[in-house]
C-alpha cells in the first residue's frame, strides 16, 4: 500500500499538466486544452484570491496529505495524525467538483464546447486514490512496534 501512496507522488505532478479539458468558442476553430497549471496561470492574472485557493486546493493539499500518508507509513510521523491528513485529502477533493460544477454550467449554456480530457480522469484518480488509500491506512491495526518506547 506504501508503495502505491508513493506512486501517487510521481502522478500528481503529471496530472496538473495533463489536459483537463477542451474548451472552444466554436468547435470549427478548434479547441484549446486547460490543465490545472494553464488554469492556475490564467487565474493568477485575473483573480489572484481565488488562484491562491485553487492552488492551495490543487497542488498543496494532495501533495501535504500524500507526503504525510507516506511518512505514516514508514513509521516517520505518528499515526494520530491520520485524521487530519484525511480531512485535508478531502478539502483536496474540492477542485474536481470546481471542474465538474464549471463543465456544467459552460454546457447548460449552450455556447461553446466543452470536452472532458484524459487528465482530468488521472487528476480525480490521483485523489479519490488517496482518500482510499488514507481510509485504508486509518483501519490498519496498530502495531506493537509502533508503540513501543524508543530506547537508546
Amino acid at each position: 500500500m506504501r508503495w502505491l501512496n508513493l506512486l501517487l507522488l510521481g502522478l500528481y505532478p503529471i496530472s496538473w499538466f495533463a489536459p483537463l479539458l477542451r474548451a472552444g468558442l466554436l468547435p470549427i476553430f478548434g479547441l484549446s486544452e486547460i490543465s490545472v497549471i494553464s488554469g492556475l496561470q490564467s487565474l493568477w492574472g485575473t483573480d489572484v484570491f481565488l488562484a491562491l485557493l485553487v492552488t492551495v486546493f490543487a497542488l498543496f493539499a494532495p501533495m501535504l496529505k500524500t507526503i504525510g500518508l507516506a511518512l505514516v507509513q514508514f513509521h516517520l510521523l505518528d499515526r494520530k495524525s491520520l485524521p487530519v491528513l484525511n480531512l485535508i485529502g478531502k478539502f483536496a477533493m474540492a477542485d474536481i467538483f470546481l471542474v465538474a460544477l464549471y463543465i456544467t454550467l459552460s454546457k447548460g449554456i449552450g455556447v461553446g464546447t466543452i470536452e472532458t480530457a484524459w487528465g482530468l480522469y488521472l487528476f480525480t484518480f490521483c485523489i479519490l486514490g488517496s482518500i482510499v488509500l488514507g481510509a485504508l491506512e486509518s483501519r490498519k491495526p496498530v502495531t506493537p512496534r509502533e508503540h513501543a518506547p524508543e530506547t537508546d
